[in-house]
Order: C-alpha cells, then sequence, then structure tokens
C-alpha cells in the first residue's frame, strides 16, 4: 500500500510569504481591512414592469437605428423604455486594447449563413450591448450621394428610394455637429454643402501615407475620410466634453475614451437625461397584438424572468437579422411577402501587400484615406459604384484572413505574421444590388433559447462580381505604385442590409418612406434593414439620420392626430 499522501506546502498548499518591508506590510493591512469592510456588491434583479402602465413608445435596440430616435421622443416629452438584448458596460473599466477580450461586443449568438458567398457575422457586422453595434464600428460617416438613391432612375437595375438625398441632408448636417465629426472642409466629392465639418480630420495612418503618394502618381483623387471619433476636445449638446482620439487603433474592440461618437457615449446618455428608460440584458421573442392587428405590447426575457411592457406604439431597430426574424417569429407586417427578402452585403474587396517601410497596422484610426473617384467610374460595366478607403488591421483579425485566402497554418503562418507591421491594405465599399437569391429565413435549427436560427443566404450576383473585378485592378494598381510586394486580395462582403425595405406601396415594400409599417398602424421600423438599395458608402450615418427623420415624422403625425 503506497505512503499516504502528504501535501507540498508551497504547491498543493501554498505558504503565505512573510512580508519583511514595512512600508508594504501596512499597505497590505489597509487593503485587508477595507476588503472586509466592504460590503458585497450582489447583482440586482431589475425591477418587474407595472403590468398596468402603458409606454408611449417602445424602441427595440439601442443602436444607430434606436438611439437617435429614442432621444428624440423622449425630449418631445413621450414616455419611452428602450429595449437592449445585450448588457451595460463601462467602456472605461471593460474595453481593453485587445481584440480577443473584447469578443462580447460582438452579437455571438449563431446565425446560419448560405449561399455561394456566405456572409460572416460577429465582428464583421453585428454588435450587442447598450449601443449596439456602435460599440465596435469603425465610425467612417461618409454621406451618401444623390445618385445613390436612384439607382433604378440611374441604371435601369435595382430600386430608387421612395424620397431623395434633400430628405436626408439636414439630418446630415445636424449629426455631424452633434457628434463631432472630425473630417475635410470643403468635401473634395460634394464641395456645394451649407456647413463644413466640424472638426479638422484625424491623422492618417501608416497605410494611409502610402496610399496617399501613390494615389497621386496616378490621378487619383483622395482625401482624409469623415470619421465620428473626435480629432480635439468637443463639447456635445446635452452631454458635454468628449476627449480627444489618440489614435489607439483598437476602434473595433470598443473606444475606452469616449472620442468615438458611439451611441452610448452620445444619443442614449442625452435620451435618459430627459427620462427615456433603458433596459439592457432585455431580449424580446413576443409582440402582441389586438384584433384590429395594433401592437399592444412588447414580451422579453431578463436576467432568467418573462416580462412584459405594454405600449401604444412600437419602433423595430434591431439591425436587418434581428427586425425581420422577430417579424416572422410573430406573423408581422407579412403582408407584402418582402419581410426577409432583399438582403444585401457591401462589396468590401480588399488588397494587401507587404513594404520595406514600418507601417504598424494596429496604429491609427483604421481607415484614415478615402477615394470617392470610383463613385461612377466611367469605365464601369455595372451598376453603382463603390469608394476606396485605406485600411489599418488587428493582427488576429489579419491573421484569421490569412488562413481563410491564403490557406498558411503552421510555421508557414507564424513566418508570415513576422511581416505583420510591414502590412498595408486597401478596400473597398460598393453598392450591392437586391436580389431574389438573397434573403432571411427561419431555420428549423434551434437556438439557446428554443427559438429558430436565422438562415441568411446571399451570393455575389453579376453586378457585384464585376465591381469587386475592377475595384481588385485598380487596388493593385495603387499597390505595386507605392512598391508593395506579395500582393494579394482578400473578397469579403460587410455590413447586413435590406430584408425590411421601404418603399411607396404595400405591395413590395414593408414600411412606407416614414417607417410606419403599411399593415400595422402603430408599428415603425428603423434600422439597416429598410434600406431600399445598400448605398456606396459605409451605412451608419445615414442610418442616424433615418431615425432621426423617422421620430420627426412620427411626432408630426401625432400632432396631427392630437390638432
Amino acid at each position: 500500500m503506497p505512503d499516504e499522501e502528504v501535501l507540498e506546502e508551497g504547491v498543493l498548499n501554498p505558504a503565505k510569504p512573510e512580508i519583511q518591508d514595512p512600508l508594504l506590510k501596512s499597505i497590505l493591512a489597509e487593503n485587508d481591512a477595507s476588503l472586509a469592510e466592504a460590503p458585497i456588491e450582489l447583482e440586482q434583479s431589475a425591477p418587474l414592469p407595472d403590468p398596468d402602465e402603458v409606454v408611449d413608445c417602445v424602441v427595440i435596440g439601442t443602436g444607430a437605428g434606436g438611439a437617435p430616435l429614442l432621444a428624440r421622443l423622449a425630449m418631445a416629452g413621450l414616455k419611452v423604455v428602450a429595449l437592449e438584448a445585450g448588457p451595460r458596460r463601462d467602456p472605461i473599466k471593460d474595453y481593453a486594447t485587445d481584440e480577443k477580450a473584447q469578443h462580447f461586443l460582438f452579437w455571438n449568438d449563431e446565425r446560419l449563413s448560405a449561399g455561394q458567398n456566405p456572409v460572416a457575422f460577429g465582428n464583421n457586422n453585428s454588435g450587442t450591448g447598450v449601443g449596439g453595434s456602435t460599440l465596435h464600428y469603425t465610425a467612417y460617416t461618409p454621406r451618401a450621394h444623390r445618385g445613390d438613391l436612384q439607382l433604378f432612375t440611374d441604371f435601369g437595375k435595382g430600386v430608387d428610394w421612395p424620397f431623395g438625398i434633400e430628405e436626408l441632408e439636414p439630418y446630415y448636417e445636424e449629426l455631424e455637429h452633434f457628434l463631432g465629426i472630425s473630417g475635410p472642409t470643403p468635401y473634395p466629392w460634394d464641395a456645394k454643402r451649407r456647413k463644413g465639418y466640424p472638426l479638422a480630420p484625424l491623422p492618417l495612418n501608416g497605410a494611409a501615407l502610402l496610399m496617399q503618394k501613390a494615389c497621386l502618381g496616378l490621378g487619383i483623387k483622395t482625401s482624409p475620410a469623415a470619421n465620428a471619433a473626435l480629432s480635439a476636445r468637443y463639447y456635445q449638446e446635452g452631454i458635454g466634453w468628449r476627449e480627444a482620439c489618440t489614435n489607439r487603433g483598437f476602434c473595433q474592440a470598443g473606444c475606452n475614451r469616449g472620442a468615438k461618437a458611439s451611441m452610448d457615449v452620445t444619443f442614449l446618455p442625452l435620451a435618459e437625461a430627459y427620462g427615456a428608460e433603458i433596459r439592457a440584458d432585455a431580449f424580446v421573442t413576443e409582440i402582441e397584438r389586438d384584433a384590429q392587428g395594433r401592437v399592444t405590447a412588447v414580451v422579453y426575457t431578463q436576467q432568467g424572468q418573462q416580462k412584459r411592457q405594454r405600449c401604444r406604439h412600437l419602433f423595430l431597430c434591431a439591425g436587418a437579422v434581428e427586425t425581420p426574424r422577430l417579424l416572422l417569429l410573430n406573423e408581422l407586417a407579412l403582408t407584402s411577402g418582402q419581410v426577409g427578402k432583399n438582403f444585401m452585403a457591401h462589396p468590401g474587396m480588399q488588397v494587401w501587400g507587404t513594404f520595406d517601410e514600418d507601417i504598424r497596422p494596429y496604429k491609427g484610426i483604421p481607415g484614415g484615406l478615402i477615394s470617392e473617384d470610383t463613385h461612377r467610374p466611367s469605365d464601369a460595366d455595372f451598376a453603382g459604384g463603390y469608394l476606396l478607403q485605406s485600411i489599418g488591421v488587428m493582427p488576429v483579425t489579419f491573421a484569421s484572413q490569412m488562413v481563410r485566402q491564403r490557406k498558411l497554418w503552421g510555421q508557414p503562418l507564424r513566418d508570415y505574421m513576422r511581416s505583420y507591421n510591414h502590412t498595408a491594405g486597401i478596400n473597398i465599399l460598393g453598392d450591392c444590388l437586391p436580389h431574389e437569391a438573397n434573403f432571411l429565413e427561419l431555420s428549423d435549427e434551434k437556438d439557446a433559447r428554443g427559438l429558430p436560427k436565422p438562415r441568411v443566404h446571399f451570393t455575389a450576383q453579376e453586378n457585384e462580381q464585376r465591381m469587386n473585378a475592377h475595384a481588385e485592378r485598380i487596388m493593385r494598381q495603387i499597390w505595386e505604385a507605392a512598391g508593395a510586394r506579395d500582393i494579394w486580395a482578400f473578397e469579403r462582403y460587410a455590413h447586413t442590409i435590406g430584408t425590411a425595405r421601404m418603399g411607396l406601396s404595400g405591395d413590395d415594400a414593408v414600411v412606407n418612406a416614414d417607417g410606419r409599417a403599411f399593415d400595422v398602424p402603430n408599428l415603425y421600423i428603423c434600422d439597416n434593414s429598410v434600406f431600399p438599395s445598400a448605398l456606396s458608402v459605409n451605412p451608419a450615418l445615414t442610418i442616424m439620420a433615418l431615425s432621426l427623420r423617422t421620430a420627426d415624422k412620427f411626432l408630426a403625425a401625432q400632432q396631427r392626430l392630437d390638432g
């Protein structure tokens, strides 16, 4: 029989070392005393809503679509409640300069992808938490062009928006000055704007400087990009002072300084200052209606409890995946047959190169330089257009793309990653046409809550393929002119768009030009799901503009009814 096992001191049962230094002894003693006195804070359950209270409006989602209108409605004196599926975070404490540690910012529930170009989710295009996807967006805020809203008129393809750019321009201007957009004045591709950007452009990073020099030699006009990160300290109405960007470069891992205009440091505190209530960790599952088909209440799960909030009006702002998913789950606003249809994703072709120069691609605003010379290329064989952006990239993201595109693994991957600090990229953001093959549906597979997972079908059609080929050719020319070696391309598709589009008729659209559902009179939808076309620019600013416009149209309609 073996000897009885004895615990080795300092290993399985470590001994507490004796502290010799008197100062350190006193500090540790004070810490122990304070810890002993401090009460243990237990997570408090959120209070149950008053079952008899009927609020004026419930807003589902607190991202770029939900937050601006939440503030607008609260400022108008309405009783409003926002339901956010994710938690409320403290940027100072919770946002590390570590992309892996920030995985919690993304919508990590599984979404099923299908088609010949299955779209990646998570950090590619969807977030969760109070602030939604703006918590991890890179804050590019170019305006849409007039032509972006009239593709069918100009090309005979796609769908026109039910209004023109003049409907959005006042809101673009309002947002640029409320958020504190940093950008060039005048704007090279729209010099007739009434107002310039309130702040000077942010500094260009290594990739941007290389692209700028090469484009100059090729005759391609470039400019610092418009970005919703502060290039200087800025006073925001109703909020106070926000500090300038430090060019930390981890914008997609959350801004821990408040310099990036995510909704949690801009519209949401403004909404709360005017009495709006934001309920975090509130996952909506049911939307109740009366016999006339009007929304009467929303059912959600919070901290393991099912809760119900009655309301007079519902604003659904959950994004182009969760918005149609909720509509389909509740068989709501389905008369047009368009819910889940017309899914679009921006062509985001990237071209990478290795340089002798020390680039440090993780530093600075990821996409500091832009060109919109390709908005309507004279030699295009496709409808629409695209913009060019320099790109920075965090190391794990870059390594994952290497694995997917170049199939490097093990030692070859490690060898290539040694050149990471000498890597620079350019990418496009291009228009995408709606197509019957691209849609969202509910699958038979259930998630952890017992709900059907969404399945998104996406196949890049001929128009997107031609655009990618055109853009890849130009980007390779730029990097060749800049002196790059080992140039390679990575095809990707960014953002989720469409699936509940707006239009002039309930025959082919889910909501009207004001965002109100054709067949549910007190339901409004406001997010990227209502876009009739994808636009050739980043969508965030336009989503926010639509949000303010939807709120104003709603308030005007209520005033007419009250009058």
